[in-house]
Order: structure tokens, then sequence, then C-alpha cells
């Protein structure tokens, strides 16, 4: 097993289960921060009917459960045994939903499978080195096609490539794993210079009270074509959500 993979079993075993049900009472649900019951939900995806999707570090699967739930055909992928295993568990007989072990650069660049959208949810994009990875979503993006994600946002003068300790307890040092952070105006000229239209990075604040950190959520789209396929024949695109 790599490093990385233990680094997320372990942070794994030391996150809450997702609760059975939200506060309006649904069993699935889509959630981009890391507050209960709070942000946009999965109309940033801009998803057609039907649609094929993708998560990068699904996770304990609970929106790619969700999306599954709408009809969607969704492929979780997570490098953590620990987290597919609970993923599974929960989520593991819901029709059209996909869980599959692998490290994410490996899976976009062997699997070869296309999608309406690829996201990820304080996940993958946030851990992974950017230039490896952009060019990558793209390819396996339909045309048209939108790759959306969420982070904290950055800590002002701590840019680029980070370090994320994940704790062991006891006298064990924590696990170390990297992350990127950049400014929204940043993460909107780095996703154009890689081939993406349409960005748009925001700080969503968090819920009124004692909470300080909000979540930064970016989107953008792969350029249009007359090839499209057909799933996505006639799909406008849509403004951007204005719940955020």
């Amino acid at each position: 097993m790599t490093d990385t993979a233990i680094a997320w079993d372990t942070y794994s075993r030391q996150r809450p289960e997702r609760r059975p049900t939200n506060a309006r009472g649904e069993t699935t649900w889509f959630n981009w921060t890391q507050y209960a019951d709070h942000g946009p939900g999965v109309e940033l995806l801009d998803l057609p009917a039907g649609g094929r999707v993708l998560d990068l570090g699904c996770g304990k699967g609970g929106n790619a459960a969700h999306l599954a739930a709408l009809g969607m055909d969704a492929v979780g992928v997570d490098i953590s045994p620990v987290q597919l295993s609970a993923a599974e568990e929960r989520w593991g007989d819901t029709p059209g939903l996909e869980l599959r072990h692998a490290d994410a650069l490996a899976y976009l660049r062997e699997d070869g499978a296309d999608f309406d959208a690829v996201y990820s949810v304080y996940g993958v994009v946030w851990f992974t080195d950017p230039a490896a990875l952009l060019p990558l979503v793209r390819a396996r993006l339909r045309p048209g096609g939108t790759l959306a994600f969420s982070q904290r946002p950055p800590v002002e003068g701590c840019y680029g490539r980070q370090a994320s300790y994940i704790p062991r307890g006891g006298d064990e040092d924590p696990l170390v794993v990297k992350r990127w952070d950049y400014e929204p105006d940043a993460w909107e000229e780095l996703l154009k210079e890689h081939g993406y239209m349409d960005t748009r990075a925001t700080v969503v604040s968090a819920p009124s009270g004692d909470r300080k950190v909000g979540a930064l959520i970016v989107q953008a789209r792969t350029a249009r074509t007359t090839t499209r396929p057909p799933a996505m024949s006639g799909q406008a695109w849509r403004p951007y959500s204005s719940s955020f």
C-alpha cells in the first residue's frame, strides 16, 4: 500500500459517517462544503439527464450515491481501501453507482471513458499537482463538460504546494500529504492556461455563527464542438448558479 493510501485510510477512520438523513429528511444529498446542509447543490455540475459523472476522491461515497439516485451514471474513484469499504457497505447496491479503487491520475490515464462532468469535494483536485491533473481531466470531459471542485480557501500568503498533516495519535509523527492552494483568481487563470473556459472561483461564506472558514468552489468547462455526443445534444450551457 502506498504512503498516500495509508494517509487517507488513517484520515477515514477519524471522520464521522454521513448522517442517515439530512435536515430535509433526504437519504441522499450533495454537499460541496465542510458544513452540513449548506451551500449549492448538483446544479453546479450542469449535468444532462442520465449523464455520466466522475467523483475524484469519492471518500465514503455519499455525493456519488446521490447522483446515481438522481439517475446519473456515477463513478467514484478513491485510493483508500478503508474509504471505499465504507462506501461499498452503505451505497454498494445503488443502481448506477460504480466504485473504483485506484490512484486518480492512473485511472484518468488508463480508463479511457469520457464524462459529462468531473468533480472533487475536498478531494483529489486539492491534493494533486494541477499541472499533472488538469490536462488528464480535460481529456476525459466531453465537449462542453464541467469540471467543478471545492476545498478550503488558502491561508493568506501560503500558495502553491503546501503540507497537510493527518494526526495518528500517541507518539507517532503525523502523516503528511501535499495539497495545492491558490486564490480564486489564480485558479481561474490556471484553468484557462490548461484550456478550460468559463472559469469561475468563488468563496462561499460559512454558515452564520462562530464558524469562520468558508469553502472555495471552482467551476470550468471544456470547449464545445460540433461533434458533441448524442447524450449532450441540444443541452445549453446554463449560467452559473446564483446560489453562491
